[in-house]
């Protein structure tokens, strides 16, 4: 797993940014999803939190799980404790609803077509795996307490 790094000022101010275009990326191509021409592959360290989700095999240190942290972090955000600016969320959501009501008019019937394409399904199947992750990160969190490890991130 890959060991977290500390975040300069520059990365920070282009986290935002970053997070803007990659789920514009995400309404743009939600048709293509919709109809299975384009499938989003669940990460692996999703994958293996799934699996087991309270394994501690790997987690000798507090190195180790600060890793784990990390790559959980990669894939699904920041943690619920870290503060977000509000303002500019709020004013994002706003914009990503319009964006995704917009995309969603353009398919008729696109519930079922939905799940006869089976991105339904997948769809179901990375909701889970996002699921598993977020009581992965809990364990560890806890456990990096429980350990006494300085939290760094």
């Amino acid at each position: 797993m890959a060991l977290s790094h500390p975040v300069t000022a520059q990365e920070k101010s282009e986290e935002p940014q970053n997070e803007t275009l990659r789920k514009a990326g995400d309404i743009a191509t939600q048709p293509a999803r919709d109809v299975g021409a384009v499938k989003r592959e669940v990460p692996s360290v999703l994958l293996a939190a799934a699996e087991s989700p309270y394994a501690s095999d790997d987690l000798a240190n507090c190195a180790a799980i600060a890793g784990n942290i990390a790559a959980l972090n990669a894939v699904l955000g920041d943690d619920y404790d870290v503060p977000r600016a509000e303002d500019k969320q709020d004013a994002g959501k706003m914009a990503e609803a319009g964006g995704k009501f917009v995309v969603n008019t353009i398919l008729p019937f696109r519930g079922l077509v939905r799940e006869v394409s089976g991105a339904a399904a997948a769809d179901r199947r990375l909701e889970a795996a996002q699921d598993a992750g977020i009581a992965r990160r809990g364990f560890l969190r806890g456990l990096q307490v429980a350990r006494k490890c300085r939290r760094t991130d």
